[in-house]
């Protein structure tokens, strides 16, 4: 199904992230994991890759087996880092003999050790090239791009980002999934100004549960997210696994009914191979209702 139709048809949309394991350890505990988030019926399942593309033969092993495992649509993440126009090519020829329904068109956050990315020869500067190629010689995937509700770490103003994911809309992209955000507000001032410069997709937020302080400050250091300091202050006031967890996933059952309150288009949870947080989360929000209504 499109993702225009899936989102018409819907009342909200929900989908997960995923990563590939990199051992077969990991990955049966990843199919375990998985078998419990499924209970809540998701509409669409994504797969991450690691840096520079060192994954993505494992990637497309393991939305292919969701895929066939859960008979549900899948998305495979595609970057420009390393790549070429024909090595995207390729691999968008793969997934599409594999069954793989969206991409998730990125450009890509530099290779471990490099301060900038760097075009490779042959290949590609931005997402939005990513996003025309797609559009242009594969029109059998439909398109999510990345929004920033806090404005991208490399961007010059929240102006410019802004105009750059309207180029990657403008180029194909036919949903938005957000960066993780922990203020709504920044969501909705966001949203609002989306609009306002007629960019006209589903604009989805996505939700990083918080399960570890040292964690999720290494991720928002990576990503340039911003913790309120009233919830850092939470997490911080006790070293407990179990009371960090319990913080985490209050504020994101708070975050995610504000959301649901507000008629957004859908939820995407970055569940990082892990059950509990998201199963937590869904299930002491509306989300349950409205997933079991469907």
């Amino acid at each position: 199904m499109p993702i225009a139709d899936l989102f018409a048809e819907k009342k909200l949309v929900l989908s997960y992230e995923l990563f590939p394991p990199k051992t077969s350890k990991g990955e049966a505990a990843l199919h375990e994991q998985v078998s419990q988030l499924m209970h809540y019926s998701p509409d669409f399942v994504t797969c991450t890759y690691g840096a520079g593309g060192s994954s993505r033969h494992r990637t497309l092993a393991i939305i292919d087996q969701v895929k066939q495992r859960f008979q549900l649509p899948v998305a495979s993440h595609l970057t420009c880092v390393g790549s070429t126009r024909d090595d995207l090519r390729d691999y968008l020829n793969r997934a599409l003999r594999q069954g793989v329904d969206f991409i998730v068109a990125l450009r890509g956050d530099p290779p471990q050790g490099a301060q900038e990315f760097l075009k490779m020869e042959g290949g590609l500067s931005f997402a939005s090239e990513l996003v025309a190629l797609i559009h242009d010689e594969f029109p059998q995937f439909d398109v999510l791009v990345a929004g920033y509700p806090e404005t991208h770490r490399e961007a010059t103003s929240a102006t410019d980002d802004l105009q750059n994911l309207k180029r990657k809309v403008d180029a194909g992209a036919d949903a938005v999934v957000t960066q993780l955000f922990y203020n709504n507000d920044d969501f909705f001032r966001f949203r609002d100004q989306c609009t306002a410069l007629g960019i006209n997709v589903p604009i989805v937020p996505g939700i990083l549960p918080i399960t570890s302080l040292q964690q999720i400050q290494r991720i928002t250091s990576l990503c340039g997210a911003r913790l309120p300091l009233e919830l850092e202050s939470r997490l911080s006031s006790n070293e407990s696994s179990q009371w960090q967890f319990d913080v985490g996933v209050e504020w994101a059952i708070r975050q995610t009914q504000q959301l649901i309150d507000a008629e957004v288009p859908g939820l995407h949870f970055y569940v990082l191979n892990q059950s509990p947080a998201t199963v937590k989360i869904i299930a002491e929000t509306q989300l349950a209702e409205l997933r079991q209504a469907m």
